[in-house]
């Protein structure tokens, strides 16, 4: 039996597509690449940082889905905000698992978010902005901030703006909702209810699977080495005992100038004390000017104007006020949401181990010059007569001349007695430099005066 040639054409074609369905199915599917970080402690800047890096990778990794392991009390607003930017503007879709909390800050950032999911006995809400530590409500500016950024991220992603808004602004009255006096918190049916998560969820794997995705890979963010080095630096014992070093080094460098361990040991700690702080926004630039002014301040009291006064205060407050402040999540000279705690564990940092390095420079100074390690920087024997050494004694005949004072003596210093410089001291007062003194007594190398009257 024959067939036209146009029905052989058709079961080529048949053929020809089953064939190629064949090969496409043959094919196996890529999977799709999940990508999951935790933020599970307070938004600052430390928190900014880790998401940055996180959302960084997961494009990096072409990750297909990201999702947020969230459970925060919340924290900064600044932070809040630059977190609530990243997730908005993300090109990969973001869900967000609120595992127990996602109060103030953490509300904000879920509400970012394409999908919201909770986890059985979860919350979400609670944002308005308290001042840190206290718990009392924050200046209406920072409230009518949250707000404003409350209320745009909702219609940004679809949510009712007015209840957002309700999580913040205790005035506002919804029907069935909240009454005035009452800010909103959401419990898992009532989000689900509202419009404000999706579905209660176990796992974040039952997640996956309410997109449609059966093959899928989870990757999780894991801090590099370089992150986890910053993190130990971070540690308040590893900040004290840097801080040890700083006071240290600077001590015996001035006891021992020009020998340069000491020194170099100081300069080095503070490298290591700030630029952790620094990397994670704690420490600005402001701060550490402060910093090196103190240690510039210090320097002029100890090498350019002998004794201790004005000049070496400033230089030890500024250079305590750089290592506190250097600390913590303040906004300039805005300290409104730094946490008590916070402030509380950066001063006892700071100002303990200022008190240990002072008592075991008193402790060590007196041993350091016995250590066989430190004879080979400095000179560490004694130069005694009966081995032919002596030192330079004033004459007696310098008693009762007259001379005017080379620097400030606080109350050791230098005079000028006929034209020739002295090493001298007073009697425990402080005399100016320039004016006129007598010399009283020759005490070995040094000349005992007082201020002519």
């Amino acid at each position: 039996m024959k067939y036209p040639f146009y029905i052989w054409l058709c079961l080529l074609g048949l053929v020809a597509s089953q064939s190629f369905a064949f090969q496409e199915d043959s094919i196996p599917a890529a999977s799709s690449k999940v990508f999951v970080f935790d933020i599970k402690s307070d938004i600052d800047p430390r928190m900014n940082r880790q998401v940055t890096l996180a959302m960084e990778e997961a494009k990096e990794k072409a990750a297909d889905l990201i999702i947020i392991h969230m459970d925060t009390y919340g924290g900064a607003v600044n932070d809040a905000d630059d977190i609530r930017t990243m997730v908005l503007e993300s090109e990969i879709p973001i869900h967000v698992f609120i595992d127990k909390d996602a109060a103030s800050a953490g509300a904000l950032i879920s509400i970012a978010a394409d999908s919201i999911y909770m986890a059985r006995g979860a919350s979400i809400g609670a944002a308005t902005v308290v001042v840190g530590g206290s718990g009392e409500a924050a200046p209406d500016k920072y409230q009518s901030y949250m707000r404003s950024m409350m209320r745009s991220t909702a219609e940004a992603k679809g949510r009712d703006p007015q209840i957002a808004e309700a999580m913040v602004d205790q005035s506002i009255e919804i029907e069935g909702i909240t009454k005035e006096g009452s800010v909103i918190t959401f419990s898992v049916s009532e989000a689900i209810e509202n419009g404000f998560c999706e579905a209660q969820v176990n796992s974040i794997e039952e997640i996956i699977e309410r997109q449609g995705i059966t093959d899928y890979e989870i990757t999780r963010y894991e801090p590099s080495g370089v992150e986890k080095v910053i993190a130990f630096f971070l540690n308040p014992a590893v900040s004290g005992f840097l801080i040890l070093v700083i006071f240290a080094g600077i001590y015996f460098e001035i006891q021992t100038p020009g020998v340069g361990f000491p020194l170099a040991a100081s300069v080095l700690a503070m490298i290591l004390y700030f630029i952790p702080y620094y990397l994670t926004g704690l420490a600005g630039n402001w701060e550490i000017l402060i910093f090196i002014v103190g240690f510039v301040l210090l320097a002029v009291e100890v090498f350019v104007l002998p004794g201790f006064g004005v000049f070496g205060i400033l230089g030890i407050l500024g250079i305590l006020a750089g290592l506190t402040f250097g600390m913590l999540p303040n906004d300039a000279f805005d300290f409104t949401f730094v946490p008590t705690g916070e402030l509380f564990t950066a001063l006892l940092t700071v100002i303990l181990s200022a008190v240990i390095s002072i008592a075991l420079i008193f402790y060590l100074a007196p041993k350091v010059n016995q250590w066989k390690a430190f004879n080979h920087i400095s000179l560490a024997t004694t130069l005694s007569k009966s081995e032919g050494y002596t030192s330079s004694f004033y004459s007696d005949s310098l008693v009762g001349k007259e001379g005017v004072t080379h620097t400030r003596l606080m109350p050791s210093g230098k005079i000028i007695v006929e034209d020739e410089l002295y090493d001298a001291y007073s009697r425990g007062e402080f005399i100016d430099r320039g004016e006129k003194i007598v010399v009283i007594s020759a005490e070995g190398t040094s000349l005992r005066v007082k201020r002519m009257v």
